[in-house]
């Protein structure tokens, strides 16, 4: 048996719907593998699939077929751009917490055989904070929050924190400020969540920059493509690149935390 490498699992969050959650997973994604990284995104928004629309890709299979022992997890990888490795959500998949002991062990083989061939694995959680979200977050090692600068955004990240620091003690998020007039609203946006997090909760809350609004990512959305492919030099796409360096340098878990078993295993029992 070769031991597994350590694989870094990044959940992508927000709260709230319409923060361009989706958009930062698949193009960070990208940024990453243009860095030489093995990117795997997993399409954890079961009621509402999206990534594969984004990037207008079909898939014939899902997360479901797998489940239910018809294939394995190769056969639903689908290729994405840039060299990045999209598994398609399943509407299926809230049975995560009802497998049986045979399932559980699958989808926990499925996802070590994956790792081998993994860097990083980015989880695109759904919005708001369901079950099957919260179950995804506490088994990934980071969480990278999405905010955007509506009020509801601020509270509804504040709300995930909260849930996720009393219930479940995480007590470290990264915050990303997305479609910003400007980096100082970024900070702004930043300081906002934190003056209320350091009142209530005790978590530490670490800001890793800002996207800005920009028209390329709305064009990139209307043609199918990732911004980061469509238009590179766009101020959005250069924003992710940077991101990606920041990423890059968060340190990778070492064994057995690091392990694709492990992340699947919290997933189950979560």
């Amino acid at each position: 048996m070769s031991k597994p490498h350590p694989v870094q699992v990044i959940a992508v969050s927000g709260g709230k719907g319409g923060v361009g959650k989706s958009n930062i997973s698949v193009n960070l994604a990208i940024a990453l593998a243009g860095m030489g990284r093995r990117v795997v995104v997993l399409d954890a928004d079961l009621g509402l699939a999206n990534i594969d629309v984004l990037l207008g890709i079909t898939s014939q299979r899902n997360l479901a077929d797998v489940l239910s022992g018809d294939c394995d997890l190769k056969d639903v990888l689908v290729e994405g751009p840039g060299g990045i490795k999209i598994v398609p959500a399943s509407s299926g998949t809230q049975r995560m917490t009802q497998l049986s002991s045979l399932e559980h062990a699958g989808l926990i083989n499925a996802f070590s055989e994956l790792g081998d061939q993994t860097d990083v694995l980015i989880v695109d959680t759904a919005a708001g904070i369901s079950e099957s979200v919260v179950s995804f977050l506490r088994a990934a090692q980071e969480l990278l929050l999405v905010v955007c600068d509506e009020p509801t955004s601020i509270t509804d990240a504040y709300a995930l924190i909260k849930l996720m620091n009393r219930d479940y003690g995480v007590d470290r998020f990264r915050i990303l400020a997305n479609q910003v007039r400007s980096e100082q609203e970024g900070r702004h946006l930043f300081s906002k969540l934190t003056r209320v997090t350091e009142r209530f909760l005790d978590v530490a809350l670490q800001y890793v920059g800002c996207v800005p609004y920009d028209e390329a990512v709305r064009k990139a959305v209307q043609r199918q493509r990732a911004v980061i492919e469509a238009y590179p030099r766009s101020k959005a796409a250069l924003a992710i690149k940077a991101l990606a360096q920041k990423v890059d340098s968060w340190p990778v878990p070492s064994s057995p935390r690091g392990h694709l078993e492990f992340f699947v295993e919290r997933l189950v029992q979560a």
